[in-house]
């Protein structure tokens, strides 16, 4: 993923060079191998989201469960229309409808990436919440020194909520992770259904941030958002 966003960057930044034709039609082949590579290898994460889905319907909280649930569920549909589009793509079944099914993929993927967003505002305002809690109980000596924390960011209005936003960002590096990470991957989406164009250089450095936290995550599984 991180080697196919590279392309599409690098592609975009040198493809106005005339002398680099050759090296942007070669760019643009080695994405696209990437992408029907990835389209391979996601062919069992439809069963893998369901068995999420399925997991996470039992949560005990009411907002979390609702939100992983339909987002594992939409990015079943995802995999499934990816899926279909591989087909496609190795010609199995040639006479497939490609820019519906890609619009449906598309779709999917956006309504699983806003869910996801709308996951983690509910996390952020649990925590602020906490941390206006805390604010409040100066008497108890176990949170004064943290209260003090608190009171040298506070102010009011947005700069007051943006400092408090940065310092629960800050003390939560698994949200934090998960949040630029959900919003780097909403710029193809919104790109590709028409929401708010960019270009391929946006998509291109985005999907390669997204990309490296997703690397980052894996090799340090703390780092991780959990469900």
């Amino acid at each position: 993923r991180a080697t196919q966003y590279t392309c599409m960057l690098l592609s975009y930044l040198i493809e106005n060079k005339a002398d680099k034709k050759k090296l942007v039609m070669k760019l643009k082949q080695l994405e696209s191998s990437m992408s029907s590579g990835r389209k391979m290898f996601r062919l069992g994460n439809m069963v893998h989201a369901l068995v999420a889905a399925r997991r996470t319907a039992e949560l005990p909280e009411v907002v979390p469960r609702f939100c992983l649930t339909a987002s594992h569920l939409s990015r079943a549909l995802y995999f499934l229309c990816d899926a279909v589009l591989w087909l496609r793509s190795v010609g199995l079944q040639p006479d497939i409808d490609k820019p519906k099914w890609q619009n449906w993929a598309t779709k999917c993927y956006y309504y699983s990436l806003l869910i996801n967003l709308a996951r983690d505002w509910y996390e952020i305002s649990w925590r602020l919440e906490q941390a206006a809690l805390e604010e409040k109980t100066k008497e108890n000596c176990c949170w004064q020194k943290h209260s003090e924390e608190l009171n040298c960011v506070k102010s009011d209005g947005l700069h007051g909520f943006l400092l408090q936003l940065f310092q629960v960002l800050k003390r939560n590096p698994p949200l934090l992770l998960d949040l630029v990470k959900n919003l780097c991957d909403l710029s193809g989406p919104l790109d590709t259904l028409g929401i708010y164009k960019t270009n391929p250089g946006v998509i291109g450095f985005c999907g390669i941030l997204s990309s490296l936290v997703g690397i980052l995550t894996l090799a340090s599984p703390h780092l991780k958002l959990k469900q």
